[in-house]
């Protein structure tokens, strides 16, 4: 996830800064959102940032994201959260994995990354989960921000981690909810 400095108080005309909070909904995506969600994802592809997943597989995994809509209806961020259900057997209790987290380039900076991650939070909280995981190939200051710290790959859940792409070099991240 890539991050930009925040609009000034004072921007430039024509500037490109989200309006004010209260204009934005954050809400449960839903199936007709996929080919939205694919064309947001794009950028972070290319960049390497996320990995190609196919449109039939956002139409599939629509119910695991949240989207911050603005008012004119385009989708400017999502993340998605699944869950993994305890495994008693390895000493794990239910926990979730964030994945798929974009903001669109040209919305980074004020601060509708921080809204995804918080309602993804709420979430993960009603579902009753204790942890929380993300992988970053980036720095991943946000999550840093929000209480994520660097954990070793092997507390995470294991399809998970068996499903990352070791030539990415991603760093597993985790807070408790």
């Amino acid at each position: 996830m890539t991050t930009a400095t925040p609009c000034p108080a004072a921007a430039q005309p024509g500037a490109l800064c989200p309006p004010a909070p209260g204009a934005w909904s954050v809400r449960p995506a839903r199936s007709d959102d996929a080919a939205a969600l694919a064309a947001l994802s794009r950028p972070f592809v290319r960049s390497g940032a996320l990995r190609e997943r196919p449109r039939i597989q956002y139409v599939s995994d629509a119910p695991d994201f949240l989207v911050v809509e603005a008012p004119d209806g385009a989708l400017e961020g999502c993340v998605a959260l699944s869950v993994h259900r305890a495994d008693p057997g390895a000493g794990r209790p239910a926990a979730g994995v964030l994945y798929n987290f974009c903001v669109a380039g040209h919305r980074q900076g004020g601060g509708l990354g921080a809204r995804l991650l918080l309602a993804a939070l709420a979430r993960a909280r009603s579902r009753s989960l204790q942890t929380l995981f993300a992988a970053t190939t980036g720095g991943g200051r946000l999550f840093l921000r929000h209480g994520f710290a660097p954990v070793c790959p092997n507390q995470a859940p294991a399809a998970w981690v068996q499903a990352l792409d070791p030539r990415r070099e991603a760093r597993v991240l985790a807070r408790a909810v």
